[in-house]
């Protein structure tokens, strides 16, 4: 079980993988406030840097499930550099359908909403292992403007216009399934740009160290095109932010 190829290359340097620098995390756990032992599930965890820094700075506790082995071992590294191997753990695994055995205070999915479906299935994946109370963190992409076509959607690597909303339309979707909006922190283009800019100068050096590897070509394309299709779509058209939930 695995992500593509090109994810575990062109993010391979990655700690956060997402629109979200460290100074953003961080501001998300300032603004949630989670008090001792408070119990994480991360869905879709990555290399575990949310949960691995707020078991640091706030002693929380919790588990992490990604698909991608490269990122899965990156976590538990992350855990022992920061000595929060005790605190949280990390499951490499398919986390659709994934319930905890116990009820957790905070069920987050940053990034990852195909997990259920969609926002909505997630949301609710993500509720069944919520203690009543808790918080729902749902990281997801949405529009700064609506693109004028399906190719400008299809540019920023939407399937379709109806992929996302209007911020103001993804704030009243959680209201219509039944939760609050308690808190939400966006990225900016700063950040954009460091998730997505950062990929080309590690493509670049996979490239130099692996040429005849029989990706190089795939990695190649995606070197020589990504920089101006990122410039031309996704940094124009497309914001992303996560959202924090409570049921009504």
């Amino acid at each position: 079980m695995d992500i593509p190829r090109i994810f575990n290359i062109s993010e391979s340097a990655h700690r956060i993988h997402n629109p979200f620098t460290p100074d953003k995390l961080a501001t998300l756990g300032a603004a949630l406030r989670p008090e001792p032992e408070t119990r994480i599930l991360d869905l879709g965890s990555g290399s575990g840097e949310m949960l691995c820094t707020w078991a640091r700075d706030y002693g929380v506790c919790g588990t992490g499930i990604d698909m991608s082995p490269l990122f899965t071992e990156q976590a538990r590294q992350r855990a022992d550099e920061l000595g929060v191997a005790d605190r949280v753990a990390f499951i490499h695994g398919d986390a659709a359908g994934y319930v905890s055995e116990g009820e957790v205070d905070i069920a987050a999915c940053l990034g990852a909403t195909w997990i259920g479906g969609g926002v909505a299935g997630t949301t609710a994946l993500l509720a069944k292992s919520l203690r009543p109370g808790g918080l729902i963190l749902i990281g997801e992409p949405y529009w700064l403007r609506l693109p004028p076509t399906e190719d400008i959607a299809r540019g920023c690597l939407a399937g379709s216009i109806s992929d996302f909303l209007l911020l103001p339309e993804r704030l009243a979707s959680f209201r219509e399934l039944g939760f609050d909006v308690v808190e939400m922190v966006l990225a900016n283009q700063d950040s954009w740009d460091r998730y997505e800019a950062a990929k080309w100068l590690t493509m670049r050096r996979w490239l130099d160290a692996n040429p005849h590897d029989e990706f190089a070509a795939v990695v190649r394309g995606q070197l020589t095109t990504e920089p101006e299709r990122y410039a031309t779509f996704t940094r124009e058209y497309l914001g992303w932010g996560v959202f924090a939930l409570m049921r009504h």
